[in-house]
């Protein structure tokens, strides 16, 4: 019954926060938020991350959020957003734990490894997926696994795909 009630805490205080935040947004915006993924005792006991998309001034956008629990309330410590389609494949929170994460919307894409850490492939929509590991070290290098068995060092940023999306930006 307790793992129940602190479940349920966490879940609560995560809604109300989302709710708390949206009342910034002006009703033009049409803020929406789903809570995609939770998993708690992630580091250690009292802690959890939540993935969650928002529909914000900024478009659709996908999170990764990490929560602690600190004397008995749940404190959060740290977030990053992603997009689908962007140059930007992926990033990582800069203080610990070390979290990496990105969105993937290539179905080719089989597996995904930050450092030895195999991350957990979230299944978001259609051909959107999201992942995140957690690591103890920093600045590790992120694989990805193809459905051939092929793999490559995922970059953080494309750079062709910035190229492109630079050039766009500038005739406009």
């Amino acid at each position: 019954m307790a793992a129940c009630s602190t479940k349920d805490s966490f879940e609560d205080f995560f809604h109300k926060k989302m709710e708390e935040m949206s009342k910034g947004y002006d009703q033009e915006v049409n803020y929406s938020y789903s809570l995609i993924h939770q998993d708690e005792d992630v580091v250690q006991t009292n802690d959890a991350i939540a993935v969650f998309t928002e529909n914000n001034p900024q478009g659709e956008q996908i999170f990764i959020a990490y929560f602690k629990q600190e004397d008995g309330q749940w404190e959060w410590k740290h977030t990053r957003g992603a997009e689908w389609d962007t140059p930007v494949k992926w990033s990582a929170m800069n203080q610990e734990p070390y979290i990496y994460s990105g969105a993937i919307s290539d179905p080719s894409i089989k597996e995904v490894y930050a450092g030895r850490e195999k991350a957990k492939i979230i299944e978001v929509e259609e051909d959107k997926r999201f992942w995140y590991a957690v690591s103890d070290k920093k600045d590790v290098e992120v694989k990805i696994v193809m459905e051939d068995g092929t793999q490559e060092v995922m970059e953080e940023l494309d750079d062709e795909m910035l190229e492109e999306w630079t050039e766009k930006m500038n005739k406009r």
